[in-house]
């Protein structure tokens, strides 16, 4: 019998004989449809101005002939876009990281059918729990006549609760201190200084190996945001009234009791500290595709229309809690030549918070348009 909390070893043997297989859930996807609407809901969730995304006559007259839609968007047609975590009742789960990989832009009208396959299911030694374990699914997206738009291998970590709780490995985390007036002034500049590169295209000519990109900041982080970024990602357990308490009959250990001895969803403990505490983090936290977005809107701003995001690797390090203010940063590591028309480049990618904490690293490749060249003059 399994026991809840605990990664027993019954438990294990059932979720490995579910590794090569495509994974569902009896749950419908928040989104089915590129619309308009869902477009500018990620896009104001994530704090994305890109007039790709949300002007109609600019992306029109792009070189995308219509609106796209922003990459991480992807992460709103499925349930477990962030990796399926099934099994071990009891025993804490979160997202610690996406791979993906783009194809082409995302057009508005699509209809995307995503396929999950979960891949890997594998222990790792831990000072934080009793027992640790990643489980990693790679995501297919499919459009309706059939082909892949793109792919990403999510992955999600496991920790036994109460261990991770007794240990207190953030208890001596300091927490964001009140923002002054000044403080907040500053930010509301940097988010004035923010610029999309748009028409005016950046060359493969034009980057350099060692450039670092105009930095972005996002938050500071609050409950609210967390609802925002809801409204745009649809979350999994965001139920209510009879839809949730029908999910409980059937899945009893998603619930966590509230100080009113209400279940509350595992993902309460993005907006809900009480709850946060109870797994043992000093304040509610961000979702970590929320930081991956924030990075790949960082490269989207800067590569301008013509410019396209192939691929983004991300692992999510630490809590970005509330109250934490975050710095998106990239800088050049490589360049490939392609093609005549086309080079590649390659960057580091980081999130750091107000403490200077690493909070997400990892690499991302665009490819950038070359210059065209001029006959020569016989």
């Amino acid at each position: 019998m399994s026991q809840h909390g605990k990664a027993s070893e019954e438990e294990l043997t059932r979720i490995r004989s579910k590794i090569g297989q495509k994974v569902t859930i009896n749950e419908p996807p928040h989104l089915t449809e590129v619309s308009r609407d869902s477009i500018r809901h990620w896009a104001q969730a994530t704090g994305d101005r890109n007039p790709l995304f949300l002007d109609e006559n600019y992306a029109k007259n792009s070189i995308h002939g219509g609106l796209i839609a922003p990459p991480c968007q992807l992460y709103a047609f499925s349930r477990i876009s962030i990796g399926y975590r099934g099994g071990l009742p009891g025993v804490h789960s979160f997202f610690a990281g996406s791979h993906w990989r783009w194809h082409e832009p995302i057009r508005l009208g699509q209809k995307i059918n995503p396929e999950v396959t979960f891949k890997e299911l594998k222990e790792l030694p831990s000072k934080f729990a009793g027992r640790m374990f990643k489980q990693l699914s790679l995501i297919q997206f499919i459009t309706d006549d059939g082909h892949e738009i793109a792919q990403a291998d999510s992955w999600g970590m496991r920790v036994e609760r109460v261990a991770a709780k007794e240990k207190g490995k953030y208890k001596k985390l300091e927490l964001a201190a009140p923002y002054t007036q000044q403080q907040l002034d500053d930010i509301a500049q940097l988010y004035a200084n923010e610029k999309c590169r748009g028409r005016d295209t950046l060359y493969f000519e034009d980057v350099n190996v060692g450039q670092t990109v105009p930095e972005i900041i996002r938050g500071p982080y609050t409950a609210t945001t967390a609802v925002a970024f809801e409204q745009g990602w649809g979350g999994l357990f965001i139920k209510a009234h009879g839809y949730w308490f029908d999910y409980l009959r059937r899945h009893p250990a998603a619930g966590i009791a509230n100080a009113y001895n209400i279940p509350e969803p595992p993902e309460a403990v993005h907006w809900d500290s009480a709850l946060a505490r109870a797994v043992g983090v000093p304040e509610a936290y961000d979702y970590g595709p929320e930081r991956i977005a924030w990075l790949a809107t960082l490269l989207t701003n800067w590569i301008g229309d013509e410019g396209f995001l192939a691929e983004l690797y991300c692992e999510v390090r630490r809590f970005n809690m509330i109250g934490d203010l975050t710095y998106c940063r990239a800088k050049v590591i490589e360049k490939k030549d392609g093609n005549n028309t086309q080079g590649e480049v390659k960057l580091t990618i980081e999130a750091v918070d107000q403490r200077g904490d690493m909070t997400a690293s990892g690499w991302a490749i665009i490819k950038l348009p070359k210059k065209p060249t001029i006959p020569k003059r016989s």
